[in-house]
């Protein structure tokens, strides 16, 4: 682990939506500055997802001074959104859960409405620190999550991405790879490890930040939509479930749970320390 790096760090404005590079970012309790603070929801208060809405993938939001967004797709003109003044809540339902947010403005609901050609709202977490606690049966009391699907932070590796690819490229959809890494929406990605390195870790450092690696990820249809054309195949689920099956799950990446607060950078040294 003497030449594990930081290679790449991404965030996600809007859940769902395609994701920012950045050369460094701020880790928050409840993940990366900025990542997935705002989400699609249906009429019925449900979040909207990739796994609904495959169209959603090439979206882009860039947020913009003072936390607002802007909202951009191919074929639509782009739209800003300011924050919303916290007078009021709705009730969005994320996998079961339910989670007070403050809608976004009219404007917003209409953009990402026609271009989905569906009846959606967007809207913004305004307090993560008491919105949304993490699941009791992994978290640490007064521990919360953004709009991720579990837990504050994804990461992955290139070694394992690499050791994916090779699988895929022996399979019955060789086709289809090899495989980018953003169809596994990772905040955080490292190179220098070797394949399923990762697997064994129960607490690392990255920079000047620790993390309790909270578990791996399972990975769902998400991780067949082409990021670029919302297209879908089989792949890596067909290989995953030949090759990374534990309990049921198909497994890619690791989940993690800052420890503390500061600042991470593209290039910063990977430490194991459990």
């Amino acid at each position: 682990m003497g030449n594990a790096v930081l290679h790449s760090i991404h965030v996600h404005p809007v859940k769902a939506f395609r994701s920012t590079t950045l050369q460094e970012s701020e880790v928050e309790p409840w993940g990366l500055a900025g990542d997935r603070r705002w989400v699609l929801i249906d009429d019925g208060g449900k979040v909207v997802t990739q796994r609904e809405q495959p169209r959603l993938a090439p979206a882009a939001a860039e947020t913009l001074s003072g936390g607002g967004l802007r909202l951009s797709a191919d074929g639509h003109e782009s739209v800003t959104v300011p924050v919303p003044e916290p007078v009021g809540t709705t009730t969005v339902e994320i996998f079961g859960e339910k989670v007070e947010a403050v809608l976004a403005d009219a404007a917003a609901h209409a953009w990402a409405s026609a271009y989905l050609g569906a009846d959606v709202r967007l809207v913004h977490l305004d307090d993560p620190a008491v919105r949304r606690p993490l699941d009791p049966d992994v978290a640490l009391p007064g521990e919360t999550v953004s709009f991720a699907d579990g837990f504050p932070l994804l990461l992955t590796t290139l070694g394992s991405l690499d050791a994916l690819n090779s699988l895929i490229a022996q399979g019955g959809r060789a086709e289809e790879g090899p495989l980018p890494m953003n169809r596994f929406r990772p905040n955080l990605v490292l190179s220098g490890t070797g394949a399923w390195a990762e697997d064994a870790w129960s607490r690392i450092a990255i920079g000047e930040v620790t993390f309790r690696v909270a578990g791996p990820c399972g990975r769902c249809v998400v991780t067949t939509t082409d990021q670029d054309t919302a297209r879908r195949g089989k792949e890596p689920l067909r290989t995953l479930a030949r090759h990374r099956r534990f309990g049921g799950k198909l497994m890619f990446g690791q989940n993690l749970v800052p420890e503390n607060r500061g600042s991470l950078r593209v290039g910063d040294p990977v430490t194991v320390l459990a």
